[in-house]
């Protein structure tokens, strides 16, 4: 019963926090709105949301998450010190696909998060059937090596963490 009145309490509550933040006020007035939308967005949405993902081992995200992180600073300074160098060292950019194994709707938006946010990598488009997915590489030295590497610090965790 609770659950189809309130369908999402994290997301309500996130609602609420975000509307007083946004409008810098706590009057009685926003107040009672906030509540309002935090309660009737997550259920007039709730038939859009995607399933709930079922985590299985959790201590894993932490360590993605530190990985994810240091390769967000390493790249960053990597594509910064190309750019310095781009007329003496013109970037070899290139198209990817790599073949995929993650087949969790989750995981594979996480892995879609995670190639956005480190620099020199976008994602480009995924396979019908999410067996491959393209990528714009910024400075490809070895194909055959960065799928390798791709596949091992993102996919494989990703795996443990949604498929295992």
């Amino acid at each position: 019963m609770m659950r189809k009145l309130l369908p999402a309490p994290l997301l309500s509550a996130s609602l609420v926090a975000m509307w007083l933040l946004l409008n810098e006020s706590v009057s009685a007035g926003h107040v009672l709105l906030a509540l309002l939308l935090g309660w009737l967005l997550p259920l007039l949405f709730a038939g859009l949301r995607p399933q709930r993902p079922r985590i299985r081992h959790p201590l894993r995200i932490v360590r993605l998450i530190f990985l994810v992180g240091r390769d967000v600073v390493v790249s960053n300074i990597t594509v910064a010190l190309d750019l310095l160098r781009v007329r003496q060292r013109p970037p070899h950019d290139a198209f990817v696909t790599i073949p995929l194994d993650l087949r969790d709707p989750s995981g594979l938006a996480a892995l879609a998060i995670i190639t956005t946010i480190v620099p020199g990598t976008v994602w480009c488009e995924l396979a019908r059937d999410s067996s491959a997915v393209m990528l714009h590489v910024w400075n490809l030295k070895d194909e055959a090596a960065f799928i390798a590497d791709y596949k091992t610090r993102y996919e494989a965790p990703l795996l443990e963490i949604y498929q295992s």
